[in-house]
């Protein structure tokens, strides 16, 4: 049985970036810049349309 999980970019990357706020509140500002630099990247080149197939 294989078991096909189709994720998106932006949303893993919007995960990321909270669970880091979470842990370390401290780093709000560059988690926050990270995460605004990376949508700008994936938006500039295409990359929205990446699917990581698992």
């Amino acid at each position: 049985m294989l078991m096909n999980i189709h994720l998106s970019l932006v949303p893993v990357v919007s995960l990321l970036a909270g669970v880091l706020i979470l842990v370390m509140p401290k780093l709000l500002n560059y988690i926050v810049a990270f995460y605004l630099i990376a949508i700008g990247l994936i938006g500039l080149f295409g990359g929205g349309h990446f699917h990581l197939h698992l």
